[in-house]
């Protein structure tokens, strides 16, 4: 049995344009997270994205998992993550403990700064000031959340908090749990410092540097006086598990590539590699480009994605625990597969790759 906490995690891809289609795909994700709370999921995260069409209408995360927390009674419900720029912090603050005090408890606080720069284009944001911006806001949060409703004076450069006491307070105290975003070494050297929980994927770098990353990470934690093994690490991966490695791939391989074109050119658009060398293009941009047979042979080989029967699966999620990771997050529902399928592979992965 693996060690792993297992959770979901959705974008929120409609494939398709009529009303219809986009209607169904919420209430789908939502009887999927029921399906997630009785099979034993640990939490269903959700992104923010805004003026994405098709590839995520996730654009109200917070309204959606407030719906989820009055059908299901033990799944953590994560914001994975609110993009903490485009809002005051007293907002931000006052919606996520209204969550978690309807979910009694079960709010995980993702944060990120976001990657597109027409978000802060339509927000009326600098783009090129993100991650100052970012840590702005989210400083100001947690001390919204640690003065316990006391009036709190904070000033950045887009919010004023003018003295004022923000309610409600969350249930979990001081705040929920914080995780950062971040698909960079750098974006997982900052978290470090500041002793946050790490959320990451695989579908830029392939599973090997990401390790190579984690290492980095925990060595980080341990230099700024945090224990490495009290934070968690979560990889989200997009995930396929069905009874022959045939059948998983016929059935999936389409709806991840039609997702990860798109994925992969907003966080990493054309012309884009790391800091430090150009495997995120390599690995990433790449590989979507290759005709499909080839790019899901890249895509697989690297555990960039896991469409695979149980044994490959298995061996997926050994291969995951051994680069560090606590945490996994499945993005079972992608790129508009059947919600059948989904379920199918859900229920499988927690009966017989889980277990």
């Amino acid at each position: 049995m693996t060690s792993l906490r297992v959770s979901l995690g959705y974008e929120l891809e409609v494939r398709g344009r009529s009303r219809e289609v986009e209607r169904q795909a919420f209430h789908n994700v939502m009887e999927q997270v029921v399906l997630a709370d009785q099979l034993g999921y640990d939490t269903a995260w959700f992104v923010e994205h805004h003026f994405t069409r098709g590839f995520s209408h996730s654009s109200a995360p917070d309204l959606v998992l407030a719906g989820i927390s009055q059908r299901t009674e033990r799944i953590h419900l994560g914001l994975g993550v609110v993009l903490l720029p485009f809002q005051s912090p007293i907002r931000t603050a006052e919606r996520v403990a209204t969550l978690d005090v309807i979910s009694n408890g079960r709010v995980e606080f993702g944060t990120g700064r976001g990657a597109s720069p027409l978000e802060y284009q339509a927000f009326q944001r600098p783009f090129e000031q993100s991650r100052k911006l970012w840590e702005e806001h989210l400083e100001a949060v947690l001390a919204i959340w640690e003065a316990d409703g006391a009036p709190v004076t904070r000033s950045g450069e887009f919010f004023e908090i003018p003295d004022v006491g923000v309610y409600p307070r969350p249930v979990q105290d001081p705040h929920p749990p914080v995780w950062v975003a971040s698909t960079s070494l750098d974006g997982y050297l900052a978290a470090a410092k500041q002793g946050y929980n790490l959320l990451g994927m695989t579908m830029l770098k392939g599973l090997d540097d990401v390790a190579a990353d984690i290492a980095k990470y925990k060595e980080c934690l341990a230099d700024n006086g945090f224990d490495p093994e009290s934070r968690r690490i979560a990889l989200m991966i997009p995930w396929y598990v069905a009874p022959t490695q045939q059948e998983a791939v016929d059935t999936a391989a389409d709806p991840v590539l039609w997702y990860l074109r798109r994925q992969i050119n907003l966080v990493a658009p054309p012309g884009y590699t790391d800091a430090r060398h150009a495997t995120h293009r390599v690995l990433g941009q790449q590989a979507v480009g290759m005709p499909p047979d080839e790019a899901m042979a890249v895509l697989r080989e690297q555990t960039m994605v896991v469409i695979d029967d149980v044994a490959g699966s298995r061996k997926a999620v050994e291969a995951i625990e051994a680069a560090g990771a606590t945490d996994l997050i499945l993005q079972a529902q992608v790129g508009g597969l059947g919600h059948e399928h989904v379920c199918n592979s859900m229920k499988l992965f927690m009966q017989e790759v889980a277990q």
